[in-house]
This record gives structure tokens, sequence and C-alpha cells, in this order.
């Protein structure tokens, strides 16, 4: 079995073009190493993987053995993940083998460069995709489009004795985040993932040396990080926007966004400047301007405010410079904007609040960019942010609205899925779930849905409890706008768009 794994393995790296005939023995010899085996008898494949998602089959017959003699110390999530990525490292190119092929395929064009680093990044299993396969997705109508809705099961939990041991290593700031170019063939260990069959494309961001890579975690198609080779923090400003279209001007066919800069509003790595994108039009890009706008000496900008739960603010123009200068002027103005009867703060106690998220985007010979405005304030009723998901849906999500999130697709805990298969069945034998100790968080929201379905039966309450929580998540959208979608709501907007002109 094991033979025959290891032979799948190479043969999956020459059909994958990870390797080529030539490496075959080379190869066969340099997993034998890492399984700590001594010989090797050649057998006849009675069949053969071909696809990312074969991986997981024939990776589990090395994990399996590796476990067995003790090589693998645990059997364990987090050190099969290590030792696999090892084994896996032994199918890839190196870094500059990929850079050069990457480079010319550019030169016929930047779409068919990230096609061949797409498929790399999950042929090389860096993107586990029948992991990411068992993600729940659906979408839920609404009347700002059609949001998608995630359920993340693709990033695997860790046992209690992981845990344990990942908080009794000693500290290391090698690499310093998990955006460092330094991850680039890591090797890990229990609290950091390994990335030894990583490949990073050095691009060149607004004079700067950046770097090009997929998340691991795909949420979207070709999910793409832009970072800064530095770790420096994140920060909206003039360069922001300077980076975001040189970016997207290099690859037309992606689009690339930035988490805002502050706590609460901003993405879950505030320490390291980069960007997210790819190939994939969200719900926001696809809503349509709803009250257009005239900026004073930009009325060659076609400007309006975006139909869409959040404040959003569009800009298009088939000149960037132009854009840039604008969107200048809003984040300026922003920062500084105070309206208390709206309660939005620009600071308080010497604390800033106001800031933006950012999304630019090619449309044809157009560049367009959204600007979501944000703000960060806390108050006694809602502790976690006032523009932040509130209480009464944090059964369903508690965490930052992100950039992903922001555009339209709710990336929801893993504790979910467990949750909504308990509570079909609780609802379908009419039982009240309000003294159940892991699902009372759920009560008010579950009666509430029973009292607008009155007919719920095992053929439609996977729909409906999808449905609803599609509409949760909407709802949670429309609590982190800053104006809300009312008339008062939209006043208070257009007064702000006043005091741009005003600058």
């Amino acid at each position: 079995m094991v033979n025959m794994a290891i032979k799948q393995l190479v043969s999956y790296g020459v059909k994958n073009n990870l390797l080529s005939e030539d490496d075959v023995i080379y190869t066969i010899n340099t997993l034998l190493d890492i399984m700590k085996l001594d010989s090797y008898e050649d057998v006849e494949e009675t069949f053969s993987i071909e696809t990312p998602e074969q991986l997981e089959e024939v990776l589990k017959i090395l994990l399996d053995d590796a476990v067995a003699r003790g090589v693998i110390e645990e059997d364990s999530v987090v050190l099969r993940d290590l030792f696999d990525t090892r084994l896996m490292n032994a199918l890839m190119p190196r870094p500059s083998q990929v850079i050069k092929e990457f480079n010319e395929r550019y030169k016929k064009s930047p779409r068919e460069a990230t096609n061949y680093y797409y498929k790399l990044s999950k042929a090389s299993d860096y993107i586990r995709t029948y992991r990411v396969k068992k993600d729940s997705k659906w979408v839920t109508e609404t009347e700002y489009g059609d949001i998608d809705i995630t359920i993340n099961l693709s990033k695997p939990e860790k046992d209690p004795k992981m845990i344990a041991l990942a908080k009794a290593m000693p500290a290391t700031a090698y690499p310093k985040c998990l955006l460092c170019a330094e991850n680039e063939g890591y090797a890990g260990r229990i609290n950091h993932p390994a990335r030894q069959n990583h490949r990073i494309i050095p691009i060149e961001v607004n004079g700067k040396p950046w770097g090009f890579q997929y998340s691991p975690y795909v949420y979207y198609n070709e999910h793409c990080i832009v970072f800064n080779k530095e770790h420096t923090p994140m920060s909206i400003c003039h360069d922001t926007f300077c980076k975001l279209f040189d970016f997207v001007d290099q690859f037309p066919h992606y689009f690339l966004g930035s988490n805002a800069d502050l706590p609460i509003v901003g993405g879950s790595i505030l320490s390291h400047d980069h960007f997210q994108g790819g190939n994939y039009e969200f719900a926001m890009a696809k809503a349509k301007v709803e009250t257009q706008l005239i900026f004073k000496a930009y009325e060659d900008i076609d400007a309006g405010l975006v139909k869409w739960p959040m404040s959003v603010i569009r800009l298009s123009s088939p000149s960037r410079d132009r854009l840039i200068e604008l969107s200048d002027k809003i984040l300026d103005t922003w920062r500084e904007y105070t309206d208390e009867a709206s309660y939005i703060y620009a600071n308080t106690n010497g604390e800033p609040h106001n800031t933006i998220t950012p999304i630019v985007r090619k449309r044809d010979d157009r560049f367009e960019i959204d600007l979501v405005l944000r703000n960060n304030i806390t108050t006694e009723e809602h502790p976690m942010g006032l523009y932040h998901p509130w209480e009464e849906y944090h059964h369903i999500k508690k965490e930052n609205i992100g950039l992903i999130e922001v555009m339209g697709l709710a990336v929801l805990p893993a504790r979910l899925k467990d949750d909504i298969e308990e509570i079909k069945n609780a609802i379908l034998r009419n039982e009240d779930i309000s003294n159940n100790e892991k699902l009372k968080e759920h009560a008010a929201w579950v009666n509430q849905i029973m009292r607008k379905h009155t007919l719920i039966n095992k053929d439609n309450v996977s729909e409906i409890l999808q449905e609803e929580i599609g509409i949760a998540f909407k709802e949670i959208l429309e609590c982190a706008g800053v104006y809300k979608r009312t008339e008062e709501g939209k006043k208070a907007f257009l007064k702000f768009i006043d005091t741009v002109n005003e600058r």
C-alpha cells in the first residue's frame, strides 16, 4: 500500500506538471527519506490520481503508515498537516522555476499567468481543495442582490492536546506573521502552519516590492492576497489607493480591496499591510448606484451612492489619477468628520474612529472604486462596536465585518453547521431549545422563525434555515452601515457629501 501510494503521488506530480519524468527517481527517494523508509518496490498502479480532490486518500495511506511507525509522534490533524506538507514539497518546483514560468506566461496575458499559478497552488495541496469542498455554501436573495453565505469548514480544528502544546512552546518572531514572505518554504510548527509547498510571486506595486499569493482557504474563486514584502502595519491613505489601482492595472481581470485599518472594523491581521482580491464578482459589485452624485471640480467622474446595506460611494472614470485625487479628498474629509445627530464621531479621547474600506476593479476601459465608510466607536449598549454585528446576531456571527463580508460574502463559524442540524431536529420535534445549554443562544431567533413560517416540515426546514441565516447576515451588514437605509440616514449621508464638496 505504501509503495503504491508513493508511486501514485509521484505520478500525480508528473501529470500536474509539478515535476518531470526526469525527476521521478529523485522524488521517490526524497519521499522515502521523509517517510524514514530504506527501500522501495515498484508496483503497478491499480488506479491513478489526477486531480487535487483525489489527493486526500493517497496522502492518508502515507500518513497512517507514518503514525503507525512513530514517524509522526501523535495522531493529530496538526501533526499530520505538518507532515503531508513535507511530502507534497518533494514534488514541488523551486520558487525560481515558478516565478520564471509565471513571468513567461504573463507576457502572453495576465490571465494566463494567474491561471497557471492558481492551478499550481491547488495541485501542490497548498490549497486543500478536498477540505474547501466541505464548506457549506448557498445564496440568499435580498433586496440588495444575491448574497453569498459560507460556513467555513476548511480550517481544521486543533485538538486540546495540540492547543496545550502550542501554549507551552517558546515565543518566536519567525516568521513575524502568517503574511510574511518568510513563510515560503517554512516547515511550520504546532502553532504555525507548514508552508513548504507554498510559492510566492514577487510583483512591484506602486514602485515597491510586494508578494502575490492565493489564500489557502479560497473563500471565492481565485481568492488572492497581495502583501508588502516588509512587515509594516495596515494603513488607509493616499498610497493605498495608488497600490490598489496599480495592481488592478497589472491584473485587470482581478478586483483588489483593503480591509480598514482600525480595530473592530478591520481584518484579523492589522500588523501587516496587505490586500485581498480575485476573479469573482460579489453582490456589492453587481449592486447599482441608486443616487447620482456630483463632486465639485470632479464633474468628469461618475459618482453615486450604491444600493447596499452599508454606506458605499462608487466612483468611476477612465483616469485612475483622477479617482485617486477624489478618493483622497473623501477619505481626508471622513477622517475628520463628526455628525453628533448621526452618532458619528471622528475621535473620542484622542482615539480615531473613522476609516474606509476601499475596493478597486476595472470594467472595460474604466476604473471603478467603492469607498465603504466605516466607524469603530463603541457604546454602553454595543460594547463590541456600534457599527458591528449587534448582540442579537452574535449567535450567527460576532466577528469583525471585514472586506469579504463588506462585499457580500458571509464567512460564518464552523460551529453553526452542527447547531443547524440540531436546530432542525428540535423544530421538527417542536422542542423548546431555551433550556438547551448548547443551543439556547439561538432560542429567540428560532422562535421568530417558527412564528414566521407556520408550515415547516422535513422537506423545507433546511431551506428555511438557510434563508433565515442569509437574512440575518443582511441585517448584520445593515448594523455595520454608518448611515442607515432610512430617509434620515440618506439625508445624513448627503450631508457628508456636501461637506466633501465644501472642502
